[in-house]
C-alpha cells in the first residue's frame, strides 16, 4: 500500500502545484472578495483552484468521493476513497497579500486520513505524507528532504502557536470554548500563527505545538498524515470525538506527553 499510495502523493502534488500556477497566483494581491452565507471570504481563485482540483481527481479516481470547501460532498466518513480539498486553506491571508495561504489535498480511507499535502504557492514550499512514506519538505526546485518534530515533552520548554482566538474566553462562540489564557501562560513561547502554516512548523521542528479551535474537515484531513508521519501527534479538542477529520478542531504536537498537557489546560 505505501507505493500506491506514495504514487498518489505524487498526483497530488503536481495537483496542488498545478492549481498554484494556473489559477491561484495569478489572482494573487489582485482577488475580488465575495461573501458566502456564513459571512467568510471567498474568491474566484478559491472557486477555479477546486475546480481543477477535482477535474484531476475525477479523472484519475473516478471511483473516489470527493469533499471540498467550495463546492461540497459528504461531510461524513465514507468506505472506500474520499479525497477531501481546501483550494485556498487561509484565504483571508489571500487576500491580504500575506503569502502564508496553503492548498490543501487529503485523502481518507474508509475514514482513515493516509495522504496529506500541503502546498504553499507564494513560498513555493510544499509538505506532504503518507501512509508509511514518512513525511517530505520541499522548497523550489530543491530536492525534499525528510522532517520531524523537535521532541519537546515540556510546556515551559515549548514554543506554541495558536490560529487566533476564537472559541476561547478571549472570544467566546455559541457552544463549545476552550481556556487560551493558561496555555499562553505556561507555554515557554507563543505566537498567532495562522491557518496551515503552523502544523507544517510543527512537523518541521519550528513550532512544538500548534492549535486551531474551529476548524472544517478540509482544513484538517491532509495535516493529519503529515504530522503522524513526521512523528508528532494530533489531538482534537473535543474528547468526545471519535473521527478527527470531522471532530471541528485540530492540535498537533511534537510528543504525546506535550500534547496531553495542551489539552489538559485548555479543556480545563
Amino acid at each position: 500500500m505505501s507505493r500506491e499510495l506514495a504514487e498518489l502523493t505524487e498526483f497530488a502534488i503536481h495537483t496542488a502545484r498545478l492549481a498554484g500556477t494556473e489559477v491561484i497566483m495569478p489572482s494573487y494581491r489582485m482577488a475580488s472578495v465575495e461573501f458566502k452565507a456564513d459571512g467568510t471570504e471567498v474568491t474566484e481563485a478559491d472557486r477555479d483552484g477546486e475546480a481543477l482540483i477535482r477535474n484531476r481527481i475525477e479523472a484519475h479516481c473516478p471511483d473516489a468521493a470527493i469533499l471540498g470547501e467550495e463546492f461540497g460532498g459528504e461531510r461524513s466518513p465514507l468506505a472506500g476513497d474520499q479525497w477531501i480539498i481546501d483550494p485556498i486553506d487561509g484565504t483571508r491571508s489571500f487576500i491580504l497579500g500575506v503569502p502564508l495561504f496553503g492548498t490543501l489535498i487529503g485523502l481518507l480511507r474508509d475514514g482513515e486520513a493516509v495522504l496529506g499535502v500541503m502546498h504553499l504557492p507564494a513560498l513555493d514550499e510544499t509538505l506532504y505524507a503518507s501512509r508509511g512514506n514518512g513525511c517530505w519538505y520541499g522548497l523550489g526546485g530543491n530536492d525534499p528532504i525528510q522532517v520531524r518534530p523537535d521532541p519537546i515533552e515540556r510546556l515551559d520548554q515549548a514554543f506554541v502557536s495558536v490560529s487566533g482566538v476564537h472559541a476561547t474566553e478571549v472570544e467566546p462562540v455559541p457552544g463549545r470554548n476552550v481556556r487560551l489564557a493558561p496555555l499562553v501562560q505556561q507555554a515557554d513561547r507563543f505566537r498567532v500563527v495562522g491557518d496551515c502554516i503552523q502544523h507544517a512548523l510543527v512537523c518541521r521542528g519550528r513550532l512544538h505545538l500548534a492549535v486551531d479551535t474551529i476548524m472544517s474537515p478540509w482544513d484538517i484531513a491532509a495535516l493529519i498524515p503529515c504530522v503522524e508521519e513526521a512523528g508528532g501527534c494530533v489531538a482534537a479538542l473535543d474528547p468526545d470525538s471519535d473521527n478527527i477529520t470531522f471532530s471541528g478542531s485540530l492540535v498537533s504536537a511534537a510528543t504525546r506527553p506535550l500534547m496531553q498537557q495542551a489539552v489538559c489546560l485548555l479543556n480545563g
